[in-house]
């Protein structure tokens, strides 16, 4: 039997260390533009309602930019090597978020926060594919735990880096960061895995984005691992971004700021991505750690409903609650990956974190719609709830995968 050093020299190889900072890099980024989004805006002389149409419209072009580049790097993780997607993404979002820091346009403004979304689209689906396939099977969980906990960190110093300097600087070090990492992913090499499959004789259909959808029972494997995933961006899109607007209509004592909600619940998902992901290998079962994180999320929500008329500290720890029940974004992104099979297993899982990402824009027009006549309160509870029935729905039709050998081919 192996000692544990042994066992932790074999999970801390240079594809998960490069992979947990590129992921935090990323959530960096991300956390650091939801901050940033006013005072960049008021700084470029904007006010009043163009905060709000000139912050969505830059937000709507990164999620798009997510979306397009979900399938781009998917496609290049699965024709080219899972090294080029990682060298791709880093670079190309180092490129935007330096160029962030010199816009003075609107117009530039929104070209590279679509040009972000569209880089870092690549990295955490690129980072769960090349440490599934290089670590043994038994320990690959540990692996894509140290990348998803160490990256979801990089949305709490993002916070605190966004209140200790200027926005231009904030996205300087966002972008320095990605510059530094380039030089560390020199080190890591590429998939065994999929090196043989590059240089097998016959032909493969590798990369093949449509192959998800010309097959019943292939296209409902991977509907279901998207829709496991809602409940996430449910409570960030919802829950947490109209947290101040929700805790008024709730009667909670005292102010609810955004940016703090947002570092409680980020700090839940911190947590929550390190049990979920170290439960997993305990229980040896995705299936089961995935259920139980979303019953316990259904608990927070049923707690964050119910703090009515309590004080804001109250409601700032279920907030905390609520991202450690989703926390389980770890064990997700890895039973994604391990759902498929080689030469369509980067594409898969590039794409699905970015479609649970782009979700957020269905739910919250459901949530704008229902308002009206529903209220803020009953229809934020509608749609949290609903996120989680159809989430437990998904999962049920998804095989065990912790021990599943990965070294095999999806037929075309």
């Amino acid at each position: 039997m192996k000692s544990p050093p042994t066992i932790f020299r074999e999970i801390l190889q240079p594809a998960v260390i490069v992979g947990a900072l590129g992921y935090f890099v990323d959530v960096y980024d991300l956390i650091l533009f939801a901050i940033l989004r006013i005072p960049s805006l008021k700084a470029m002389g904007f006010s009043g309602e163009l905060l709000v149409s000139h912050g969505i419209l830059l937000l709507n072009l990164q999620m798009v930019g997510m979306l397009v580049g979900g399938i781009f790097f998917g496609i290049l993780g699965d024709r080219v090597g899972r090294v080029a997607l990682l060298f791709g993404s880093i670079l190309l979002y180092s490129i935007a978020n330096i160029a962030n820091g010199f816009v003075h346009s609107i117009e530039a403004y929104a070209v590279w926060r679509f040009v972000a979304g569209f880089g870092l689209a690549g990295e955490l689906g690129g980072g769960i594919t090349l440490v599934t396939e290089v670590l043994p099977k038994a320990l690959r969980g540990y692996g894509t735990t140290i990348i998803a906990t160490v990256g979801v960190f990089g949305a709490v110093i993002g916070g605190l880096v966004a209140q200790k300097v200027e926005w231009r600087t904030a996205y300087f070090i966002g972008g320095g960061l990605g510059v530094v990492l380039l030089v560390l992913r020199l080190s890591v090499a590429e998939s065994g895995m999929f090196k043989q499959l590059r240089s097998a004789t016959t032909h493969v259909s590798r990369g093949n984005f449509f192959m998800l959808f010309n097959n019943l029972a292939r296209f409902m494997k991977y509907l279901r691992c998207i829709l496991i995933g809602l409940p996430l961006w449910c409570i960030v899109g919802i829950l947490v971004t109209f947290s101040p607007e929700i805790s008024g209509a709730l009667k909670i004592q005292g102010e609810i700021k955004v940016a703090q909600a947002i570092a409680f619940c980020y700090l839940g998902i911190t947590f929550g991505g390190f049990a979920s992901g170290y439960f997993s290998q305990l229980l040896q079962s995705r299936r089961k750690i995935l259920f139980l994180f979303l019953i316990f999320t259904a608990l927070a929500m049923a707690g964050y409903f119910l703090a009515a008329g309590q004080s804001n500290g109250t409601f700032y720890l279920a907030i905390l609650l609520l991202g450690f029940g989703v926390g389980y974004w770890t064990v997700f992104a890895t039973i994604a990956a391990e759902q498929f099979g080689t030469n369509i297993r980067a594409t898969v899982a590039t794409t699905v974190p970015n479609f649970v990402r782009g979700a957020t824009v269905p739910l919250t027009l459901a949530f704008n719609h229902l308002k009206p006549t529903c209220g803020i309160v009953t229809s934020a509870a509608v749609i949290s709830f609903a996120c989680v029935l159809i989430a437990l729905w998904a999962l049920r039709g998804l095989e065990e995968t912790y021990d599943k050998e990965l070294d095999y081919l999806e037929p075309v």
